[in-house]
C-alpha cells in the first residue's frame, strides 16, 4: 500500500481588519394575506449583543454590469467570519460604523463543512429600508 505525501491543507480566511457587523434577522408577518419579511434596523439589532459579529468585509469596488447598454456598478461585498449557524440566506447584514445594510445574495458557505469559518456575498440594500 502506497502512502501519499500530500498533506491536506485546511482553509484559512484572511480575518485581518475585522469589521463590526450585525445580523438582521427577519420576522415574517402576514398583511392582508400577503407574507412580508420585516427586518430590524441596525440600532435595534445592536441592542442585543448576540447579533454582533466581526469579519472581513471586502468590496473590491463592487460588481460591474452592463444591461441593455447601461453601465452600472452594484455595491457588493465578500464577507468571511467565524462560523455562526444563525447567519442564513434570508438575513441581512448591517455594517455598524457605516450604518449600511446589505442582503445576503448566496447561501452562506460553511467552509469544508467544519463549522469553523463562514463565507458569503452581500449586495447593498438602497432606498427605503
Amino acid at each position: 500500500m502506497m502512502s501519499s505525501n500530500r498533506s491536506h491543507k485546511t482553509y484559512r480566511p484572511t480575518l485581518e481588519n475585522t469589521i463590526p457587523m450585525v445580523i438582521l434577522k427577519p420576522t415574517v408577518t402576514n398583511v392582508s394575506g400577503v407574507t412580508k419579511k420585516v427586518y430590524p434596523t441596525i440600532n435595534e439589532a445592536v441592542e442585543t449583543t448576540e447579533n454582533i459579529f466581526y469579519g472581513s468585509f471586502k468590496t473590491y469596488g463592487g460588481t460591474e454590469t452592463n444591461i441593455n447598454g447601461v453601465y452600472h456598478i452594484v455595491d457588493t461585498a465578500n464577507v468571511e467570519c467565524w462560523y455562526r449557524p444563525d447567519i442564513e440566506s434570508d438575513c441581512r447584514v448591517g455594517i455598524i460604523d457605516a450604518k449600511a445594510v446589505y442582503e445576503i445574495i448566496n447561501e452562506p458557505e460553511n467552509i469544508d463543512m467544519r463549522n469553523q469559518f463562514l463565507k458569503f456575498k452581500l449586495r447593498r440594500v438602497l432606498g427605503k429600508i
